[in-house]
């Protein structure tokens, strides 16, 4: 429908704009196309109502351009408020939740009864039909140990806390074959105790399923526009980072980001295509990160010599991109190694 307010001219420079924005995609929708994509759904984006529907229309974009997106949640903030509502404690050591045996009913009931429930009803909202629970200790999906902390030389049990150590993901694979997007929450079985249920770091959770899925990205949602070199200069912020270059880094890291940063290491070490953290405070950072030449924040890329086939980076898929199609509208921009113009 044409524009009263636009003269022909600019009608037909608007429209020129978006053929551009639209062709701009073409690279990545041939790289993802029937591909399977892993986000891990957090921070801002997960408790502002605007961001979730946001989120919830990337998903299901994706889905209808021909990808296979996968969603991994956690749920702190809204656990936090359960428990503070049933007047149970919350404790934290070393950055961990103590999740006691009263604590963890309430953990597993928020996350599939709640936060499951939600982010699958606003993905049915755009695509009816296309969102489906998968439970992480449903048909085993995760198996877990549980785990302590060491704090100040003081070793603290968690309670029901715990690492993933083995992967099944034949209940999300199934969810895939029949066209819909599976929606994880981050439960575990215990392997001990096959009765009891772990909670378990969303983020370890989203990079042991992209792992398990051998999915081509994993995109990890943040409250950052990425990771910076040198917290806080926000002029040091990486675009590209290899995983022996990360690894040296992870030490001199602000907490908050050591396990989000040390998922998307563990992904790409794990033959994940390539990882990436992503600012979900934008809407529709998904959408920019995965189809467009700037991307959206900051790529973890496998070391040259220990690259696999599934690691074709975005990068790479950027500079091609950048030779094959200049911008119609504008003089091409010049790009840095993610495609990003400067």
């Amino acid at each position: 429908m044409n524009d009263p307010d636009l003269s022909k001219e600019e009608e037909h420079e608007l429209a020129t704009v978006k053929a551009a924005t639209l062709i701009e995609s073409l690279p990545w929708l041939k790289r993802f196309s029937g591909k399977i994509v892993v986000v891990k759904f957090g921070g801002n984006a997960m408790v502002n109502d605007d961001l979730k529907r946001a989120f919830a229309e990337d998903m299901v974009y994706l889905r209808y351009a021909g990808l296979h997106p996968v969603v991994v949640h956690g749920g702190g903030p809204q656990i936090s408020a359960a428990l503070k509502e049933q007047g149970i404690e919350s404790e934290f050591r070393g950055g961990y939740r103590v999740t006691t045996t009263e604590a963890i009913t309430v953990v597993r009931d928020v996350l599939a009864g709640e936060v499951n429930r939600e982010i699958v009803d606003l993905i049915d909202e755009h695509g009816p039909g296309l969102g489906v629970g998968v439970f992480g200790d449903g048909g085993s999906l995760f198996t877990g140990e549980k785990k302590g902390v060491v704090v100040d030389g003081e070793h603290f049990d968690l309670g029901h806390v715990g690492d993933i150590t083995h992967v099944d993901p034949s209940g999300v694979l199934a969810a895939i074959r029949a066209d819909r997007i599976p929606v994880v929450s981050s439960i575990a079985i215990d392997d001990a105790h096959p009765d009891q249920a772990l909670n378990v770091n969303a983020d370890a959770a989203a990079a042991a399923l992209a792992i398990a899925l051998n999915a081509s990205k994993l995109m990890m949602l943040t409250d950052v526009p990425g990771l910076y070199r040198n917290w806080p200069d926000r002029d040091s912020i990486i675009d590209l980072i290899a995983v022996e270059e990360l690894r040296q880094l992870l030490p001199s890291l602000e907490s908050g980001m050591i396990p989000k940063m040390t998922a998307c290491l563990d992904a790409v070490v794990g033959g994940v295509g390539g990882a990436t953290i992503i600012d979900g405070r934008i809407p529709h950072s998904i959408l920019l990160e995965v189809f467009t030449l700037r991307g959206a924040g900051t790529e973890v890329i496998p070391d040259p010599s220990r690259r696999t086939e599934n690691q074709n980076t975005h990068a790479e898929i950027g500079r091609r991109a950048a030779g094959d199609h200049a911008t119609p509208h504008h003089d091409t921009p010049h790009h840095d190694e993610k495609g990003t113009p400067r």
